[in-house]
């Protein structure tokens, strides 16, 4: 009966070492981010020596999924004198729940990196200006806000 009891108590502990060295590997997908995370392959996108700022106004707001596996985002289309581009702004779940909507007809100024993007030009927003209102994204170096914490 001891045996039985230590075999137990060895297993659980052998369990609990094994779980928890599973949460810690690196790579693993930020459980909530729908692929958007700073780590993955899209966010890894993001490149600061590119980022430039645009201004024009809104022709569309759209969903999409940039890529397999990632949770629906919202992108806009936004007129320039220049051009039709489109900005990503990131993950619906995060943009629904800001106070800033942004919508056809408004005037915008996005600051963002400016990528290929399956062999188009997109801007992947850091900041989305309306007015007198700021929608914050990215910091300076492309990491997201929503994901409230920083990698070390």
């Amino acid at each position: 009966m001891r045996k039985i009891g230590t075999l137990i108590a060895v297993f659980a502990i052998f369990s609990l070492i094994l779980a928890t060295e599973s949460f810690a590997q690196p790579g693993m997908k930020w459980k909530g981010s729908g692929g958007w995370g700073a780590g993955g392959s899209y966010g890894r996108m993001y490149n600061p020596k590119t980022v430039e700022t645009i201004s024009g106004e809104v022709v569309n707001v759209y969903t999409i999924t940039p890529m397999t596996g990632m949770c629906y985002g919202v992108q806009l289309m936004v007129k320039t004198d220049k051009e039709v581009i489109s900005v990503h702004l990131g993950p619906g779940w995060y943009i629904d729940n800001q106070d800033t909507k942004i919508e056809p007809k408004d005037k915008v100024e996005v600051r963002g990196s400016r990528i290929t993007f399956k062999r188009q030009p997109v801007i992947i927003a850091a900041e989305v200006k309306k007015g007198d209102k700021i929608l914050k994204l990215r910091d300076e170096n492309g990491f997201p806000v929503w994901s409230g914490w920083r990698q070390r």
